[in-house]
């Protein structure tokens, strides 16, 4: 298996930029929920060290659920990481649309990780007189920041930050549907986390939607439309 690779950020870190963030979303394509982003920074030296570590990180989809609880919960408890999360509702997914609504939460994960930076002494320097990069996963750029970007298509599979980023933004989302899932056991999303599965079809069929359901979504709307018929 392809791990991802850490070239950009040493490539990065010996310009002398300090703060390289990873970014990426997931829940863009479920029916229910918000949709979750996280920024990750890594310390240099744990690229250049930790060899065994650093191979458990790598896209989260290629991991089991139980995998990426455990490599998040290293990473969350590591100093080598400092994490932001970004997480935007669906109620306001429907009224900015998913793509935007998906860089907003970027954007928060951004603002969450800068903070939690001012907090630390990971940097001698204010983090506003340093020099930084986002590397996102995908091919818009973060609106509205000042930081320079670099898109990566698929880069949850190819750059480690990118790959760090993803399994922590996966794993906070999946643990909100756990906690949706025992408010509204009937939909399943302890299991299919609110994509469009048989068996959550089936659900909106017969139960009809929930607060957390995306109403701008296909399925749900052409509910809602059926719902109104006379």
């Amino acid at each position: 298996m392809d791990l991802p690779k850490i070239i950009v950020e040493k490539e990065l870190a010996e310009k002398g930029v300090k703060i390289v963030l990873g970014v990426d979303e997931v829940g863009r394509g479920p029916l229910a929920g918000p949709v979750v982003a996280a920024a990750a920074w890594v310390n240099p030296l744990f690229l250049e060290k930790d060899f065994e570590k650093r191979n458990l990180v790598r896209d989260s989809k290629k991991l089991s659920e139980k995998q990426r609880a455990e490599i998040c919960e290293y990473i969350l408890k590591s100093d080598d990481f400092v994490i932001g999360i970004g997480e935007v509702s669906h109620r306001t997914v429907d009224k900015i649309n998913i793509l935007n609504a998906s860089l907003l939460a970027m954007k928060i994960a951004v603002e969450d990780v800068m903070e939690k930076f001012d907090q630390t002494n990971h940097f001698s320097k204010q983090t506003e007189n340093l020099k930084s990069c986002l590397l996102v996963d995908g091919n818009r750029e973060i609106p509205k920041m000042k930081m320079k970007q670099r898109l990566f298509s698929k880069g949850d599979a190819r750059i480690f930050s990118i790959a760090a980023a993803s399994i922590c933004a996966k794993v906070y989302r999946d643990e909100l549907m756990q906690e949706y899932h025992k408010k509204q056991p009937r939909f399943g999303f302890d299991t299919h986390k609110g994509y469009g599965t048989k068996k959550h079809m089936d659900a909106l069929q017969k139960v009809g939607l929930c607060q957390i359901h995306r109403k701008s979504f296909g399925p749900v709307k052409d509910l809602l439309t059926e719902a109104l018929k006379p």
